[in-house]
């Protein structure tokens, strides 16, 4: 049985006001493609199908076309998880209808595990499909203490729980899948996922994926990945288009599986070409620099992040000619060299732990150092000076 996991489609979300909808359409043209050359059986969708609660009607008509397409008159099975962006609601509404197509719309975390036939291969599928699980839509209240880290142990818990009743109805004669749109502890993120961990309170712990799964499919994370630290295979397949600035480099694709009962899966990853890519110029040498990379046709159909060098300010008409010259450009910002050098004689004058702080936070997302690791910090600094100091003696 081969199976392709993809999840975060996003469908009618724009950048700064542009509509991303025409590449989108074009990534479901590109889906539609796949599932027919790697003659897939069933489709695994781990959330956030939509942007938004209230989607545009263009974007629900994209989606339900696309599912159309993809289940082929039922031929292939697909199962769809609301994420933390979907309306549960309104993404299980069209079940009656769906159903008679092989599609399954899943709105709300349930312990119930679907057993779905799949035709083209004439064999069965048990799917742990949980629906992106948060206090309100399992309708229970974790913790009444307003404590982060007993309110993440109790979260983890009521997943692990979840999964385990779930694990309980596999048969050993199907393949069995698990699925699900949650934050798992390890995985790498970017900042155009709605956080949905709430400081980490809603962060799954990632032995708590269930190991009885021949696979766990799960969405929420932007960036492809495996996580490492689950006890069965694990992954995020990523969303199918960039969809913000620190998206800048990663590989977009989805996730092919070859399955069959107790045994392990074969996976591959499939690139996707879809929509525009995000860049960033930083025009160091001013607005005679972009014009030269604007001539020379640099990233013509790109979406551009620009930082320009400036002595003096850029006029609204120099502004609108940028922007008619090459339509892709989301930000155009101006940064002036008497900034630059106030920026470094601030950054001069500061002392060596703040440094220190200001470096820790930036790699490590925004995390602040703990005060042992300043202090061993600052002895090491001193232990370099003494030695430097011993050396000039």
């Amino acid at each position: 049985m081969r199976i392709l996991h993809t999840a975060d489609w996003h469908l009618g979300r724009s950048l700064e006001g542009r509509s991303r909808l025409a590449e989108q359409a074009q990534f479901i043209d590109e889906l539609v493609k796949i599932v027919e050359e790697e003659k897939v059986d069933a489709i695994l969708m781990a959330g956030d199908a939509f942007d938004t609660v209230n989607p545009p009607a263009a974007a629900e008509q994209l989606f339900y076309d696309g599912l159309s397409r993809l289940s082929d008159y039922g031929k292939r099975p697909i199962i769809v998880i609301a994420g933390n962006h979907d309306n549960p609601d309104r993404l299980s509404a069209a079940s009656p209808l769906a159903g008679n197509h092989s599609i399954h719309l899943i709105g709300y975390p349930s312990h119930e595990v679907l057993k779905i036939d799949v035709p083209l291969v004439q064999q069965q599928m048990m799917v742990a499909a949980l629906a992106y699980p948060s206090e309100a839509r399992l309708e229970q209240v974790l913790s009444e203490a307003h404590d982060e880290v007993l309110l993440r142990n109790k979260y983890d818990e009521r997943i692990r729980e979840l999964f385990s009743i779930m694990s309980k109805q596999f048969q050993p004669d199907t393949v069995n899948m698990a699925m699900s749109h949650i934050h798992v502890a390890g995985g790498s993120s970017s900042d155009s996922e709605r956080p949905i961990e709430v400081g980490g309170a809603y962060t799954v712990a990632a032995t708590s994926m269930p190991e009885a799964a021949q696979y766990v499919a799960l969405g929420h994370l932007h960036r492809p990945q495996n996580i490492k630290r689950a006890s069965t295979l694990t992954r995020y397949s990523g969303s199918p288009l960039a969809y913000s600035f620190s998206e800048i480099g990663y590989a977009k694709s989805v996730t092919i599986l070859d399955a069959e009962p107790n045994q392990p899966v074969v996976m591959k990853e499939i690139p996707l070409s879809s929509g525009k890519s995000l860049v960033k110029w930083k025009a160091t040498e001013g607005i005679s620099q972009v014009h030269s990379w604007l001539e020379e046709g640099r990233d013509s159909s790109a979406w551009i992040d620009l930082e320009i060098h400036l002595t003096t300010t850029l006029s609204i008409e120099e502004i609108h000619r940028l922007r008619k010259w090459h339509p892709g450009f989301i930000h155009i910002r101006p940064v002036f060299q008497q900034e630059l050098e106030v920026a470094t004689t601030r950054q001069a004058n500061l002392p060596i732990d703040r440094l220190f702080s200001q470096f820790y936070e930036k790699q490590t997302g925004g995390a602040k150092p703990e005060q042992e690791l300043v202090k061993l910090f600052l002895e090491l600094v001193q232990q370099d000076d003494d030695l430097e100091e011993g050396d000039e003696e």
